[in-house]
């Protein structure tokens, strides 16, 4: 009956990856997902806002599926599945039967809580940085659970390999390998480890996974670094009470509501167990949420930031398990289908405001098509250069405006090794109608009036206003620019 049972689960996920990976197909890229993907189409140790992994990602995908949506969100869905399994696993490992047999049914009931969530139902389907850092957290979790559960030792080496690779999806992995660290020099368990070679020898491993991000960093000014970490010195306490109730907020929209309970539910029994996996469990989440709420007195946190914690709530929220926690799980289930219906078909005519889908993914592919063709009027021969000064408008033109060159003027592209257009190209530069200021003198000589106002639109829900402005690219001392009709563009 448990193994049938079992086979039944692995069906169940199998059919939820299947779904996922038809819904990634068809929903439109995000802003940040089309500039992901120029970052695949551009390969290097690292980038400017973010490591290399999911660039990496990504170009797997597209080397297996072709530079689509589907590509480029292919494995996504695939490591999410991957990721709920070593759940699962952990899960039953911890919260064992009494006769000490692996309890699956809790370790199910762990993966299926994780799954619930907003934040890894929508982001299972959307390709961040998040997506590979949710699975390495998870992969580092496993190992060390299964260490205290009595496992080889050579699970350390995984642990460090997950930190290392961790670190190289994003750079807030040091907050739950800091939690491990905690433990490691504050708890009995911890220190007997210090005492024998295997946690350095994780550490061994981990650096070299950290070295290219270093060594790109090194060479370029220590751009990421300093992009991130300038973030550390935000301080408005008159502000505070805003910021920390919208990261509060935040996490229980992320987290579905009733999932959120039990994941707070969860944590705070994991202080009445003495085992040692509940204490190393208990830095890994309280680690990172210290350092969010500091910066929550300082600065707005995103509400995706906390989101690395959410597979050790999971796991805390074994521990504790009322009676309504399938309900917990179909709302969850219930809101990221609506969400993804939304997305792909858009029958609810909400507010722009309301509604994220319309805002990030609603009418792009009409829209720049429509920019195309209004670009071209009057002009005979080659279609006209696209020209912008967002790096995300930037991502969304380069894909879908094939035929026409794109240009994007931003500091951010120095960084890049791509292509320069030559000086004086002229193009059509698309702004924000709402954008007031004029381009940058530096950069652009204004050819003429801007044009009538392009909507992006869906349904008729209009998502945002463009303009096209005729402009000319200038060359001034410490400046450069990046074309590339298959990738992108940029000013330094």
């Amino acid at each position: 009956m448990e193994r049938r049972w079992w086979l039944a689960a692995l069906a169940a996920l199998a059919a939820l990856t299947l779904f996922r990976l038809m819904v990634a197909a068809c929903v439109p890229f995000t802003p940040d997902e089309a500039y992901y993907r120029l970052w695949a189409l551009a390969p290097a140790a690292s980038y400017f806002d973010h490591p290399p992994m999911v660039a990496l990602w990504i170009r797997l995908g597209m080397a297996v599926a072709g530079d689509t949506p589907f590509g480029l969100r292919a494995l996504g869905p695939l490591s999410t599945a991957f990721g709920s399994l070593l759940l699962a696993h952990a899960g039953a490992l911890w919260l064992h039967r009494p006769d000490g047999r692996p309890d699956w049914a809790v370790g199910t009931r762990v993966a299926v809580l994780l799954n619930a969530t907003l934040a890894i139902g929508l982001g299972s389907i959307i390709m961040t940085p998040d997506t590979p850092l949710i699975f390495f957290v998870t992969l580092l979790l496993w190992s060390l659970c299964w260490l205290c559960a009595g496992g080889p030792v050579w699970l350390w080496l995984v642990a460090g390999l997950a930190a290392g690779l961790g670190f190289a999806s994003k750079y807030t992995m040091v907050l739950p390998v800091a939690g491990v660290g905690l433990w490691l020099v504050g708890s009995h368990a911890g220190r007997a480890w210090l005492r024998r070679p295997w946690p350095w020898l994780a550490t061994c491993v981990a650096l070299p996974c950290t070295l290219p991000v270093v060594w790109w960093n090194a060479h370029h000014a220590w751009a990421s670094f300093m992009r991130q970490g300038g973030r550390v010195l935000d301080w408005q306490p008159v502000r505070a009470l805003t910021f920390l109730s919208e990261l509060l907020g935040g996490q229980v929209g992320l987290a579905s509501g009733l999932v959120f309970i039990l994941f707070v539910g969860g944590c705070t029994r994991l202080w009445r167990r003495s085992d040692a996996f509940s204490a190393l469990l208990l830095c890994t989440i309280l680690c990172p949420l210290a350092v969010f709420v500091q910066h929550a007195l300082g600065a707005r946190v995103q509400a995706n930031w906390p989101v690395l914690v959410y597979p050790a709530c999971a796991l805390a929220a074994g521990v504790w398990c009322p009676r309504w926690w399938k309900s917990a799980v179909w709302l969850g289930g219930v809101l990221t289908l609506v969400v993804m219906v939304q997305a792909v078909f858009a029958p609810l005519r909400l507010p722009v405001r309301l509604d994220v889908t319309l805002r990030q993914m609603g009418g792009w592919s009409d829209f720049i098509h429509t920019v195309q063709i209004r670009a071209a009027e009057g002009h005979s021969g080659p279609a006209p250069v696209l020209m912008t000064e967002n790096y995300d408008l930037a991502g969304e033109v380069a894909f879908y405006a094939r035929g026409s060159e794109t240009v994007a003027v931003e500091p951010r592209w120095a960084v890049f090794d791509i292509p320069r257009p030559a000086c004086g190209l002229q193009g059509m530069l698309l702004r924000p109608a709402q954008e007031k200021e004029a381009p940058d003198p530096h950069a652009f000589e204004v050819l003429g009036e801007a044009s009538a106002p392009v909507a992006r639109a869906r349904r008729g829900m209009v998502a945002e206003w463009y303009v096209m402005l005729p402009v000319r690219l200038r060359c001034a001392p410490g400046q450069a620019f990046v074309r590339d009709a298959a990738s992108l563009p940029v000013r330094y």
